[in-house]
């Protein structure tokens, strides 16, 4: 039977290249900066600071992307909903492409003085405002192509890209992280910044052949686009926007600990090798995104929201034996310890997608998905590094950061558990409810 699909409608190929490459590369953009930040920006941006006021002041910089990321969220998310999600795709990979090559050349403090830190900032804020519009398009790009019981699966294209920018971030400063302390100092952490804008080339290439969604299309022909889709948002799904965000916030909490924090922790407070570090996150990487794999599938099974609160679960109960078996110094249980946070992040990943796409409506699901999911970034990944820092230097322990990313992760389960609806699961013969666009779940 020959196949339904018309000439300008992608394929599937077509729409998980357009989500997961352009995804990976954004997210491998902003990550090289979490590395950057934990292991040089304080000495070459900060120097006139002490080693933890340094570090503090780097992990500082690192945390303004996050609070760039919700107002990109509501802007790009706006007209993402005006006007359609191809064009904001776009917008998204050129401002973040742009603005990592543009760190790539900055002059350091010993250069340029105060300006350095001041224009690191900048950049890092133009880099923060474009993920902010970046996640929920690639998100909608994907499930607004799918039909209602697939939306997990299709959802997770998007989500590989996370796990995946981790990965090549850190390949790519393991790869120069073999240089000559010197080299690597003056111009190695350099060249991972530089080859951003190759990466941005391939991506605009991609999304550049991409076409709106079937959803957003029908909306635009029936003439019901939202004028103010923020203030359609607040004013009619205030409820799930507030308990999407808060359950938003497990994930980066996990994750921003892994991969930015323990960078600090593995090597100045247990003793790892800088290089021996990185490798096991690495590896670790690999687990989640097969993690998100599975984590979808069952999400469209049994339902996204019951298979996200799992990952909660699993996120407040892990802190304190992740700390622990990386505090033995051992390469095998730090490994474990990574490879675990890796699982309980994988599965609220391949879950989330679906759960977002779900309980907001269509007239305001660009603004409504990027703004939950930015807002619970900020407060569980831009936060998560500084207080980490904050609470070792003042308590020698990491008992209060376990604690503290247990209490985080009890709020996003609680959250979760709050809201009305969610992808259902789908029996097998069960008909399709998508044929026709409804309203949300969680409304």
């Amino acid at each position: 039977m020959a196949s339904q699909r018309t000439p300008t409608e992608p394929s599937k190929k077509g729409i998980f290249a357009a989500s997961f490459i352009g995804t990976s590369i954004e997210w491998y953009d902003y990550y090289i900066f979490g590395t950057a930040a934990a292991l040089v920006f304080g000495s070459l941006f900060y120097p006139e600071f002490s080693s933890v006021a340094g570090t503090l002041a780097a992990f500082g910089t690192f945390a303004v992307g996050f609070i760039a990321r919700p107002l990109g969220a509501m802007v790009i998310g706006h007209f993402g909903d005006r006007i359609g999600r191809k064009s904001m795709l776009v917008l998204t990979l050129l401002l973040t492409g742009g603005s990592t090559f543009l760190i790539g050349v900055l002059p350091t403090y010993v250069a340029i003085g105060v300006a350095a830190p001041l224009l690191l900032v900048v950049l890092r804020l133009v880099q923060g405002f474009g993920v902010g519009g970046e996640w929920g398009g690639a998100i909608l790009v994907a499930t607004e192509h799918a039909s209602r019981h697939r939306r997990a699966v299709y959802g997770s294209f998007a989500q590989f890209g996370v796990p995946v920018g981790v990965l090549t971030s850190n390949l790519a400063f393991l790869a120069v992280s073999e240089m000559p302390e010197s080299d690597f100092m003056s111009y190695g952490w350099r060249i991972p910044f530089l080859l951003s804008l190759l990466l941005v080339v391939v991506g605009f290439l991609v999304r550049s052949r991409l076409h709106d969604t079937p959803e957003f299309q029908k909306a635009k022909q029936e003439k019901t686009v939202s004028k103010v889709p923020v203030a359609e948002l607040f004013r009619r799904q205030p409820r799930t926007l507030v308990l999407a965000s808060l359950a938003s916030i497990a994930p980066p909490a996990i994750g921003y600990t892994v991969i930015v924090y323990m960078l600090t922790y593995g090597t100045t407070v247990v003793g790892f090798d800088r290089t021996m570090l990185l490798t096991l996150i690495l590896v670790s990487t690999l687990v989640w995104i097969g993690t998100i794999v599975v984590s979808a599938v069952a999400a469209d099974r049994f339902g996204s929201k019951k298979v996200y609160a799992l990952g909660a679960l699993t996120a407040v109960l892990w802190p304190i034996p992740m700390f622990a078996l990386v505090n033995t110094g051992e390469t095998g249980l730090a490994l474990l310890s990574f490879i675990v946070a890796a699982i309980v992040q994988g599965v609220m990943a391949g879950a989330q997608g679906g759960l977002l796409t779900e309980i907001f409506d269509v007239r305001v699901r660009y603004s409504g998905i990027s703004i939950a999911y930015q807002l619970g970034g900020m407060v569980g990944g831009a936060v998560t590094p500084i207080v980490a820092t904050a609470l070792f230097g003042r308590y020698g322990s990491s008992t209060p950061i376990a604690c503290y990313i247990m209490a985080l992760s009890l709020v996003s389960l609680a959250a979760v558990l709050g809201i009305r609806g969610g992808a259902a699961p789908v029996r097998t013969g069960q008909a399709d409810p998508s044929a026709a666009v409804s309203g949300p779940a969680g409304a």
